[in-house]
């Protein structure tokens, strides 16, 4: 082999090797973005070149920034789109540790947690002093932080213990009651709520004469408990309404000299027709906050479709009444 050859190959091998060395040449592949989407798009990166993403309705990018820079070893930092982070949570009873210092760094990314206490007379779901709050993709863990404390061991023309027993919150307790007396809603067990116990722990005198009948049924709701055949005056019942329905009224009953006071209703949902827009010569105002089912009391605003114009004096801006939704109409500009 010659002497020129011997140095021209020489020099490619180093060529190669300072290249290779620096990682220039080395490719990323395309970023796979699960809700998002970035640019510029290319068949292969080189070291140092940069994308910028952003991510769709409803997701946040996973780091600080939305910058990626495609390095040696993939991109850095990888670009992920998450669900909403959380914002600063707002329990009652309760506060975190150190919360004014954290306040500023919200709202944090999925899988963060805080330690947290509770007020006097409220505790943990564990039922320690302190736990943990976790962000998490339905928000934040536990949903309901700090729980009442109800501490029985008294009952008012009952049996009573002679020891305390504590519930929490969502816990019930069994009353047995002296003959002729009964808890005023007329069964034999108080519920540990948010506001102590319910009924409170006094058996009050039983008159047969002002007792009511079962609660009134309601159209697409009912009650939230099981209804008894029997309630002694005071006695309370509460109604929910099924899914999407409204309730109208108070939705607790009182037994009032053998009468029920009146109950709620429920109102119906709107259900939003494509068929009735296209009619209509109308769209979403807003894409990303349409849905096809609205309680009562909800509203939606609609555009007319491009080329039209609103033809009637019904304003884009509609309310949802007890399943009844008017919708505004557009015709064709000239």
């Amino acid at each position: 082999m010659g002497f020129c050859n011997l140095l021209l190959l020489t020099t490619v091998f180093l060529t190669l090797w300072f290249t290779t060395s620096k990682g220039e040449g080395i490719a990323c592949k395309p970023p796979y973005i699960p809700n998002g989407i970035y640019s510029p798009h290319k068949i292969n990166y080189t070291i140092d070149d940069e994308i910028k993403y952003e991510c769709k309705n409803g997701f946040y990018p996973a780091t600080k920034g939305t910058v990626a820079k495609c390095t040696s070893t993939g991109w850095i930092p990888l670009p992920r789109c998450s669900l909403k982070p959380c914002d600063f949570p707002q329990f009652k009873h309760g506060r975190l540790y150190y919360e004014e210092s954290r306040r500023p760094y919200f709202p944090v990314p999925i899988g963060k947690e805080y330690s947290y206490y509770c007020d006097n007379g409220f505790t943990t779901p564990s039922q320690s002093y302190w736990d943990y709050l976790r962000c998490t993709v339905n928000g934040w863990e536990p949903e309901v932080p700090c729980l009442r404390q109800c501490i029985f061991h008294y009952v008012e023309n009952g049996e009573s213990s002679y020891w305390q027993r504590r519930y929490i919150e969502g816990q019930s307790a069994k009353v047995q009651c002296y003959s002729g007396y009964s808890l005023p809603n007329g069964q034999d067990t108080m519920i540990c709520t948010e506001n102590g116990w319910s009924p409170p722990p006094k058996c009050v005198r039983i008159n047969s004469t002002k007792i009511c009948g079962p609660p009134p049924p309601i159209d697409n709701g009912d009650t939230t408990s099981f209804p008894l055949q029997r309630y002694i005056p005071s006695s309370s019942v509460e109604y929910q309404c099924q899914s999407l329905y409204q309730l109208q009224g108070n939705k607790t009953i009182i037994c009032i000299n053998g009468e029920w006071s009146d109950p709620p209703k429920c109102l119906h949902p709107c259900i939003i027709s494509k068929e009735i827009m296209e009619k209509h010569n109308i769209t979403f105002r807003w894409e990303e906050k349409q849905k096809r089912y609205y309680q009562s009391g909800e509203t939606q605003e609609f555009k007319c479709k491009n080329g039209h114009h609103l033809a009637t004096t019904q304003p884009l801006i509609t309310i949802c009444i007890n399943g009844q939704i008017n919708y505004p109409t557009c015709t064709k500009s000239h």
